[in-house]
């Protein structure tokens, strides 16, 4: 696991890609903190690493990254930490556009192309 909180070649992901699932890395974004975590089997594990330095559950969210894409196709919004009725959000898609916009800002920021 590797946690990014400066701008890095998002060539990293690269590298990333076989010790899990291939061809996707999962990652957790804190929208707020502007840092992402990168890189373990379960977004909860990268969620707890995250928690542990100081990120509120409310400003994190879980995606997938796939670094052999571009665009839209690169960051998918899918993970179970992302249920959160109270926070109104009832799926494991990131149903909000503000923060989908807020985490691909994050990710951009993180990993320039």
């Amino acid at each position: 696991m590797t946690i990014i909180d400066q701008p890095r070649d998002r060539k990293i992901l690269n590298a990333m890609m076989p010790n899990y699932f291939g061809d996707m890395v999962k990652a957790v974004v804190d929208i707020v903190q502007k840092k992402m975590g990168v890189d373990a089997e379960l977004h909860a594990d990268i969620e707890q690493a995250l928690l542990a330095q100081g990120s509120l559950q409310y400003d994190l969210w879980g995606i997938n990254l796939y670094p052999e894409m571009d665009g839209e196709d690169f960051i998918e919004f899918d993970s179970m930490i992302n249920i959160r009725p109270g926070q109104g959000n009832r799926s494991r898609d990131v149903q909000d556009a503000d923060t989908r916009q807020r985490i691909i800002d994050t990710v951009n920021y993180l990993l320039p192309c």
